[in-house]
């Protein structure tokens, strides 16, 4: 349920009613708008809060809210989230890119893709320092070599960095090396582990998991969202569907729908969703037509030598040319590329 307060309300009239939320129990949390305040009520409604809270002053009407996210829903936030990390704003008008190798291998790999990318246009540089597998023998990551890797290359590119965290224990382990901390589409329904990164504060990246529905993503976002994180940054990365030809299926129309019932950015890995590096590209054209914020691309110096998913990774040169090729599909819908160091231009 939200409060639409009226326009030109008193900061009194606001207290009051959240004074009067919290007396029954309940959470409060207040959206700050161009025209209006809206104050969404969190926890078990019951039939007669409605009428009570239209009595008080300055309430302008009370809607009820009937999707059980409630944080993540654009009805209780109007406006589009900003995340940002240092210069680069995730969910305006630019699209960012994030590009590096899956997994973290050495540091010369690390920092010849970093410098790499980033000459090309990425904003911030991606690499595994836990990296969950399917199989116990694949590699598995550095573990906290990796993360001392990804923090030097980032002091010596000046590049953020994003990594996955895999358990509740290491948040904090990874936290304090990473600018954004992934949840992997396995662990999207770990909710201790959401719990956890919520009261990071730090912007989180939530994956969607293998087959989850879009109200199950969003409802993993709630619980980063409710511990007080509003840094939520979404990402499509396929789903498991009857197709076998490639490793997921790139759900194009998860972007525009996300768009519509949430106000939280949305990125889409077309690594990961097709697991062949000569779809990336025509899946991350698709994407950022159909409105995502972002895009995060598997790159790596020499994919056929890759510890972990080099049939995905696209080579520096392919890079290159996607990155190319994305500038006017963004001009094309009205926005801009955000790159390192250039402008984009139509």
């Amino acid at each position: 349920m939200i409060v639409v307060m009226k326009g030109g309300c008193t900061k009194e009239e606001i207290n009051t009613v959240v004074c009067r939320i919290e007396e029954y129990g309940l959470k409060a949390h207040i959206s700050q708008g161009v025209e209006h305040t809206i104050i969404g009520i969190l926890g078990q409604i019951f039939p007669e809060l409605q009428d009570r809270m239209e009595l008080l002053p300055g309430v302008e009407e009370v809607i009820p809210i009937s999707k059980p996210y409630k944080l993540a829903s654009r009805e209780f936030h109007p406006q589009n989230t900003v995340v940002k990390i240092n210069d680069i704003t995730i969910g305006g008008n630019e699209i960012v890119v994030i590009a590096g190798p899956c997994a973290v291998e050495t540091e010369d790999q690390l920092l010849t893709t970093a410098l790499a990318v980033k000459a090309i246009g990425a904003n911030i540089l991606r690499g595994g320092a836990f990296k969950p597998s399917t199989s116990p023998y694949h590699f598995r990551g550095l573990g906290e070599e990796g993360l001392k890797l990804l923090a030097k290359v980032r002091k010596e590119t000046g590049m953020p960095v994003i990594t996955e965290v895999m358990t509740p224990e290491d948040v904090e382990l990874v936290a304090g090396y990473a600018d954004i901390l992934q949840i992997g589409a396995r662990n999207m329904q770990n909710f201790i582990l959401l719990d956890k990164v919520g009261k990071t504060r730090k912007p989180v990246m939530l994956k969607r998991g293998l087959s989850a529905t879009i109200q199950e993503w969003l409802l993993a976002a709630e619980y980063i969202l409710a511990q007080g994180n509003d840094q939520v940054i979404l990402c499509e990365r396929g789903i498991r569907t009857f197709e076998t030809h490639t490793r997921n299926t790139m759900d194009v129309s998860s972007i525009p729908i996300i768009k519509k019932v949430s106000h939280l950015p949305i990125f889409a890995d077309p690594s990961h969703a097709t697991g062949k590096w000569y779809l990336v590209t025509p899946l991350a054209l698709a994407a950022v037509a159909a409105g995502a914020d972002g895009l995060m691309i598997e790159v790596h110096p020499n994919p056929d030598l890759a510890l972990k998913d080099g049939a995905q990774s696209l080579t520096f040169d392919n890079f290159g040319k996607l990155m190319s090729q994305l500038t006017p599909i963004a001009w094309a819908i009205g926005r801009k590329l955000a790159v390192s160091g250039v402008k984009a231009s139509p």
